[in-house]
C-alpha cells in the first residue's frame, strides 16, 4: 500500500519554519564578544585640560592619546567617539584643585616600564549639590549607542594608605568606585533616572577588613535593592582585576555581575544580582546613558579621617577594556 504524501503547502511552510528556527539559533550562537575599547595607558596616553572650560570652578579634563602597545581600539581620540557616541572620556572632580586631587598617567611605582592612571585624593571641597565631598571620576554622559549589555575589565591597585580606612570609627557605606546611569537623573527632561553603584565599604564601626558594596536606586535616591559582600575582602597593596557585567532589564531579566581576581590568585565572584537595572516604572528602557568606569568618590568625614592619619587615598588603574556581547 502506498504511503500518503504530505500536502505541498505543508512541506513549504514546515520547511520555512525550520529555516527560521535554524536562523535564530545561528544568530544566537554566532554572536561573539566585540571589543569596544581598550587602553593600558601606554604610548602618548594622558589626561589633558580643556582650555576655557570649568566644572564647579575646576578646569575640565579628559583622556587623550593612543596606546600603541595594543592592536587596535586603543585611541582615545578616534576609537572612543564612534563607539559610544558620547564625546570625550571626561575626567571630573566637581571642584577642588591639584593640591587636593588629581588624575594623571604616570609610571607604575616599582615598575617604571609600565604606565598607569593614578588617582590621588587628599581633601574635600564644596562641590556639586552644595555639599562638601571628595571626587575623582571618569565620565561618559549622554551616550547615544543604546548600550544595554556591557562588560568591563580593569586592573586596580589600592595603595597601602587604604589600610587606615579599616580603622575608621564608623561604618562605611559611601566610597564609590564605579557607577552606571540608566538614565542620568539630573537631566531636567529625564523622568526615569536610575543608578547602580559599586563601592568599597565597612559594615560596622569596629576595625575590620574592607568589603565591596552594591546598590541600585530610582531617581530621588530611592533604593530598589542592595548587596553587601563581607566574605570577599578588598585587596590592598596588591594588584587585582575587577570585571563587571551590566545587562539592562527588570526584576527577572536585569543582571549585575562582578568578580575580582587578585594577582596570582583565583577569580572570586563578588556579586551576581538578578534584578532591576533600569527605573522600575520606565515603560521603554533605552540603555545606559551615563557611565563612570573608574571612580573614587567619598564623604568629607572619611577623607578627613584618612588625612588626619597622615595618609592619602590613592588608586592606580591599568588595562581598561570594554566589550559588548561578552558575558560572565
Amino acid at each position: 500500500m502506498m504511503k500518503s504524501l504530505k500536502p505541498l503547502g505543508c512541506i513549504l511552510i514546515c520547511g520555512l519554519l525550520t529555516l527560521s528556527v535554524d536562523a535564530q539559533k545561528r544568530k544566537k550562537t554566532t554572536t561573539k564578544p566585540r571589543l569596544v575599547f581598550q587602553s593600558g595607558f601606554e604610548g602618548n596616553t594622558k589626561v589633558v585640560q580643556e582650555p576655557n572650560t570649568n566644572d564647579h570652578g575646576a578646569l575640565k579634563e579628559h583622556m587623550e592619546g593612543y596606546d600603541n602597545s595594543l592592536k587596535g581600539k586603543s585611541n582615545w581620540n578616534k576609537d572612543w567617539f564612534p563607539e559610544l557616541k558620547g564625546g570625550y572620556m571626561e575626567v571630573q572632580y566637581t571642584g577642588g584643585d591639584s593640591t587636593k586631587r588629581f588624575a594623571k598617567v604616570v609610571p607604575e611605582p616599582g615598575n617604571p616600564q609600565n604606565h598607569v592612571l593614578k588617582y590621588w585624593l587628599d581633601d574635600s571641597w564644596l562641590a556639586s549639590e552644595g555639599q562638601q565631598k571628595a571626587r575623582i571620576q571618569t565620565n561618559l554622559y549622554g551616550i547615544k549607542g543604546e548600550y544595554k549589555e556591557i562588560y568591563q575589565s580593569v586592573r586596580v591597585f589600592l595603595t597601602k594608605d587604604f589600610e587606615v580606612v579599616k580603622n575608621y570609627p564608623h561604618g562605611i557605606s559611601w566610597c564609590t568606585i564605579t557607577e552606571f546611569w540608566n538614565n542620568e537623573w539630573w537631566v531636567e527632561t529625564e523622568r526615569y533616572g536610575f543608578r547602580t553603584t559599586l563601592g568599597i565599604g565597612k559594615p560596622t564601626a569596629q576595625s575590620s577588613e574592607l568589603n565591596f558594596i552594591l546598590n541600585a536606586e530610582n531617581a530621588g535616591q530611592k533604593e530598589v535593592w542592595a548587596g553587601n559582600n563581607t566574605k570577599v575582602k578588598v585587596p590592598i597593596g596588591k594588584w587585582f582585576t575587577m570585571e563587571y557585567y551590566f545587562k539592562e532589564g527588570n526584576a527577572k531579566t536585569g543582571r549585575f555581575w562582578m568578580a575580582i581576581t587578585p594577582e596570582g590568585g583565583s577569580k572570586q565572584v563578588v556579586f551576581d544580582v538578578h534584578n532591576f537595572t533600569h527605573m522600575t516604572k520606565d515603560p521603554a528602557p533605552n540603555g545606559l546613558t551615563g557611565y563612570n568606569p573608574m571612580k573614587l568618590y567619598t564623604s568629607k568625614e572619611l577623607i578627613s579621617y584618612v588625612k588626619s592619619q597622615g595618609k592619602t587615598l590613592q588608586v592606580y588603574w591599568d588595562d581598561f577594556r570594554l566589550w559588548e556581547n561578552k558575558k560572565p
